[in-house]
């Protein structure tokens, strides 16, 4: 990830795009799912953590966190209001009672002071406009010596700016780490067909002419695994400690 403000993801995910998510909302959850075990390990959450799940989306992390702090509690927080109805769906279904989700912008939200152990994001940082305040705004948001944890997206190539940038948004944090992880992300189960037609039709609509399926097709086929189409993807999981 280059930081770099992206407002127009950021209202696409309370617009058109953002009402499509729920419905494929498995698909995508399993997309950066390999990432969860080195995101929570790194966060440490431990039973009675008061944890902060910023951009939760459907609330998949959510739930593994309330799994992991209770009998603390999680909150989730996202500008979707379609992806926290369904995350709210998802919570009662699952029966988990110590769990909140609140629709607001992370970036500007009221967040109580020290009000967490821990934040998390699985790549929704990506989405702030304004890095720097924004994580200031985090880290007031946690207790002394809380942890921040998150993952974004890893540009491939030898770039190298990359993690020196984090560490310069996260000047109000310490301990700062930026290390490397690699997933295997599933994105569909078959390759020509719904693979492709997933990945070209983020707003809800109508099937793509053939035309518009020939090329990527093509360019997929040498990911499929079988009856899985299973792309590699890199990611950088940070860490940090509000002094």
């Amino acid at each position: 990830m280059t930081f770099v403000a992206s407002q127009h993801r950021a209202e696409a995910r309370t617009g058109p795009v953002g009402a499509h998510w729920p419905g494929p909302r498995t698909r995508y959850d399993a997309m950066p799912a390999g990432v969860h075990d080195a995101l929570f390990e790194a966060a440490g959450i431990v039973p009675g953590d008061r944890v902060l799940d910023v951009g939760c989306g459907a609330g998949a992390t959510t739930r593994i966190a309330a799994r992991l702090a209770a009998p603390g509690h999680a909150v989730g927080v996202d500008v979707s209001a379609p992806l926290l109805e369904r995350a709210r769906a998802s919570t009662a279904a699952e029966g988990i009672d110590n769990v909140s989700y609140v629709c607001a912008d992370a970036r500007v939200h009221p967040f109580p002071a020290g009000g967490y152990d821990v934040v998390v994001s699985r790549g929704a940082v990506m989405l702030f406009a304004g890095h720097a305040a924004a994580f200031r705004r985090l880290a007031r948001a946690l207790r002394p010596g809380g942890r921040l944890a998150f993952v974004c997206p890893r540009p491939p190539g030898p770039r190298r700016e990359d993690p020196e940038r984090v560490r310069e948004v996260l000047a109000g944090f310490a301990e700062v780490t930026v290390e490397p992880v690699t997933m295997e992300a599933p994105w569909g189960r078959d390759v020509p067909g719904t693979t492709v037609e997933f990945l070209l039709s983020p707003l809800p609509g109508g099937a793509l002419p053939a035309s518009r399926l020939a090329g990527p097709e093509e360019v997929l086929l040498p990911f499929a695994a079988g009856s899985r189409a299973r792309m590699r993807a890199g990611a950088w999981l940070v860490t940090a400690v509000r002094p």
